[in-house]
């Protein structure tokens, strides 16, 4: 028998199977009926779109100035080169550098792998990747330029990215091989028509695919979260304190629940700020002239404001600042005369 609800089901169960290290399958239920694909859809999107992969986005050879030239002593031709190139898949070791260009040099009779380009500043997932077949008398030497990015990047739009003298190659960076997901119905209480999403990811070795999904969810809720700015001028004139939405409440709150250190609190009560939004209306250069608060105290209170998300200095925007100041001024009256 069906229920009359005020909000959907809330889903509960979260499963994830790491099935090889590149492969991974994440199974979330149970879903009302029809949000399952509401949300399986733009995930899967996202994971192509999304996810962050190395690629190289440059390439100069010694003696060849276009895709279409030739080198002595190689076997394949430049084009051919530059396609074996694309299927080497790079990951740049530190963290904090998104480009680096890379130089080699081979001599004599060999064949080149994508193992053979590994270097101190990258790693090569499939090392195994046929490269160029070198005779006794090739010399060749070549430098790379692999960057960091997002799904797809045709070679026009990169030519401003590198030197003139090198070649742009039309970059695939998405790390993500494979995403698809099924909806599978399930049981709850008496009904049968709940539903489940099975994800399964897969991708080149770049990434995790758990850590690819994860991506995809924050890329979403990122996206999402614009839409939490709305806010119509003739609701913000009806709207008390019961009935803000969870950030103006949550900028209602007090200092305390900060938790700063007793030197940060001490300060900031002898200078008459009790809530959290007093905080957030202001900016750096206004909080380091509080008197006697210090270095360490200005940048405790500076994390703190960004954990909650209410990084100091934002622009909340002039209706949630007048909202805010209407309803601190409120709450301040109210203590003074209790």
């Amino acid at each position: 028998m069906n229920k009359i609800k005020t909000i959907p089901y809330m889903p509960t169960d979260l499963e994830v199977q790491n099935i090889d290290d590149h492969t991974a399958k994440v199974i979330a239920y149970p879903f009302e009926s029809g949000f399952a694909i509401t949300l399986a859809h733009p995930l899967r999107r996202l994971l192509f779109s999304s996810s962050v992969g190395y690629a190289p986005i440059g390439l100069k050879i010694d003696g060849v100035t276009h895709e279409f030239d030739s080198v002595r002593g190689i076997l394949e031709d430049v084009a051919f080169f530059i396609l074996n190139l694309k299927n080497i898949r790079f990951k740049i070791n530190d963290e904090n550098t998104d480009k680096i260009e890379i130089k080699y040099t081979f001599n004599g009779a060999q064949e080149l792998k994508g193992g053979d380009l590994e270097t101190n500043e990258i790693s090569i997932v499939n090392p195994e990747v046929h490269l160029a077949t070198l005779n006794e008398d090739a010399e060749f030497s070549f430098s790379i330029v692999i960057a960091q990015g997002i799904g797809y990047v045709a070679s026009e739009y990169i030519r401003n990215s590198i030197e003139s003298d090198y070649i742009a190659l039309d970059a695939f960076f998405t790390p993500v091989r494979k995403a698809v997901y099924e909806i599978e119905k399930v049981l709850v209480e008496d009904n049968p028509n709940y539903e489940k999403i099975v994800f399964t990811i897969e991708t080149d070795g770049q990434i995790d695919p758990v850590d690819a999904f994860k991506n995809s969810v924050k890329a979403m809720n990122t996206q999402l979260s614009v839409f939490n700015k709305i806010m119509d001028n003739d609701f913000i004139a009806k709207t008390d304190v019961e009935t803000c939405d969870t950030e103006i409440l949550k900028l209602l709150e007090s200092i305390d629940t900060l938790k700063l250190s007793a030197r940060s609190s001490n300060c900031l009560e002898k200078a008459g700020l009790k809530y959290i939004g007093e905080l957030a209306v202001m900016s750096e250069s206004e909080l380091k002239a509080i008197k006697n608060l210090g270095k360490k105290s200005l940048d405790e209170i500076i994390e703190k404001m960004k954990e909650i998300d209410f990084p100091v200095g934002e622009d909340l925007g002039e209706d949630i600042l007048k909202l805010l100041s209407k309803k601190i001024e409120e709450l301040k009256t109210k203590e003074e005369e209790e």
